[in-house]
């Protein structure tokens, strides 16, 4: 997949119509991806790309303290450099909020057919647990089914917890465990009591089962918006 550095819309020669077709080349890259269905990592790199944008457009320090310096003046007895600020040329700034304002325009644009696709693939999973539900629901199996239906995917869930600006918050990891096959005897129930005997760390698990009649690409999009509705479902 093309893609580009954090600060590309400041780096090299400061052009509108350069930057404009580089940020072109790159969202006709993503929307490739969004028509086929393939939401990650697609989406989280143009949000990525979106906040540190505006950010930059309205951090002034961080403008001050990150924009390149040009070389104008050097004290050989005090070995100093005299720097003049690019961010001083009005011509060049001119130029700088001309590109992120377009950039942050088109980037949005892109944001909104991604969320229109995660938000439709959302409604059309449903979640339910397999068996009786344990006390910890920390770690345990998530079921995958999704419209094709030709097998089970399980993976192993464990639930992480961490803060951020005094606020608490829900991860997830998951780790694929095994493939199983549509079959009869394949009934979620059956998995888990395999599961169970055959993998004595978790004697007593929580098990999900996930499904959508969405025949959409699992580790591009339905495995990621499982993972983040999964993590929703546990919260309400």
């Amino acid at each position: 997949m093309k893609t580009l550095s954090e600060t590309w819309f400041t780096e090299g020669y400061i052009d509108f119509e350069l930057k404009k077709y580089t940020l072109l080349a790159y969202l006709n890259e993503v929307n490739k991806y969004f028509n086929e269905n393939k939401l990650y990592p697609q989406l989280a790199d143009v949000i990525f790309h979106y906040n540190n944008i505006v950010s930059f457009r309205e951090n002034k320090k961080f403008l001050q303290e990150h924009f390149p310096k040009q070389l104008t003046d050097i004290n050989i007895q005090k070995l100093q450099f005299a720097y003049e600020k690019m961010i001083e040329d009005d011509e060049l700034m001119k130029e700088l909020e001309d590109i992120i304002q377009y950039s942050a325009n088109k980037i949005k644009g892109t944001i909104k057919t991604g969320a229109e696709i995660y938000e439709f693939v959302e409604t059309k999973l449903s979640i339910e647990p397999v068996g009786l539900v344990p006390l910890d629901v920390n770690e345990g199996y998530l079921f995958l089914k999704d419209g094709k239906y030709n097998a089970i995917v399980v993976y192993q869930y464990r639930l992480t917890f961490f803060e951020k600006h005094d606020e608490k918050y829900r991860g997830i990891r998951t780790d694929y465990i095994h493939k199983w096959d549509r079959t009869v005897s394949n009934s979620p129930e059956n998995i888990k009591g395999e599961l169970i005997k055959n993998r004595r760390n978790l004697p007593n698990p929580a098990v999900y089962n996930i499904q959508t009649d969405l025949a959409y690409p699992l580790e591009e999009t339905l495995l990621p918006i499982a993972k983040r509705s999964f993590v929703k479902y546990l919260s309400n």
